[in-house]
């Protein structure tokens, strides 16, 4: 008999929800920065067992929209809702929930889905202040669970599982079994251009960046591929370019070191930035991107 379950992550910006995902698959399919907002579409990631499927989708972090970029980001993750079995919802350890986490924690607990709260970031917690933290907010909300863990170190990830397992519904699998993520090649090597972009630049510039790859070719021995930076401001330009180049070339160099290792192949980067100003707020390039209303 196979079992299925289709299973949402969230959590508001900048709580692990990613490193959740890679720690829950083995894998890395989602970018990792420290940076709030990295998150952008939803990522799936699929991990078969067996006879058990389990099907996770990483969502964008809860936030308020300033931009169409994030009321994109925000419709993605309510979508994900409608689409799922079960929630993950990611809280940070000892930290007290914001606006956003409380209104959409209502939501989840009412919607007769099961919801397994995960406090996430355990790792040198102080114990009195994490026990008082899931009491707190226990009395206020219904989970068929509450998992302690560090997605970071893995401690505690097995008990996400464990909980998980009686949850899942007798059903076909929807993935192959050696299928790990639904990402396209392309989207993926965009995204983990951007991760480096994230974790080398500075704070105000990376919100303003996306990553369109241009040109994408296997050829013998050897995976071509052109990208394009785009941000809003020509001083973020001459910023991602850097001195001499120098910044390009080591968002690049860590770019395909990755890509390497994930593709399993040696890669040629050809590397460009473009002033594309508030693209952001400009569906017709949010578009291009590849931020699309789901349902088109």
């Amino acid at each position: 008999m196979t079992r299925t379950a289709f299973i949402m992550i969230a959590g508001k910006p900048n709580v692990g929800k990613s490193t959740l995902l890679n720690t829950l698959l083995g894998e890395k399919v989602a970018i990792v920065s420290r940076k709030p907002q990295t998150t952008r579409n939803r990522i799936t990631g699929v991990l078969t067992k067996g006879e058990d499927q389990y099907v996770f989708t990483d969502t964008p972090g809860l936030h308020k929209p300033k931009t169409l970029l994030g009321e994109y980001m925000m419709k993605s993750v309510g979508n994900a809702a409608k689409d799922s079995d079960i929630i993950l919802f990611v809280a940070e350890a000892c930290k007290p929930l914001n606006a956003a986490e409380k209104n959409a924690l209502g939501r989840y607990t009412r919607s007769g889905m099961p919801v397994l709260l995960v406090i996430n970031k355990t790792d040198g917690a102080n114990k009195a202040m994490l026990a008082e933290q899931i009491k707190e907010i226990t009395s206020e909300y219904e989970f068929h669970a509450v998992i302690p863990v560090s997605a970071l170190t893995g401690d505690g990830v097995d008990g996400i599982m464990k909980e998980l397992d009686p949850l899942l519904s007798e059903s076909v699998h929807f993935f192959p079994d050696d299928y790990i993520t639904d990402q396209p090649e392309r989207r993926i090597f965009a995204e983990i251009i951007r991760e480096k972009a994230l974790r080398l630049l500075d704070d105000e510039i990376p919100h303003g960046i996306a990553v369109s790859v241009e040109d994408f070719k296997e050829e013998k021995n050897m995976l071509s591929v052109r990208a394009e930076i785009y941000c809003e401001r020509e001083s973020h330009k001459r910023i991602i370019i850097g001195k001499g180049g120098s910044m390009l070339k080591k968002i690049g160099t860590y770019a395909r070191e990755d890509a390497e290792a994930l593709f399993g192949t040696k890669v040629f980067l050809d590397l460009w930035v473009k002033v594309k100003e508030n693209w952001r707020d400009r569906p017709s390039l949010l578009s291009g991107l590849g931020y699309k209303e789901e349902d088109e």
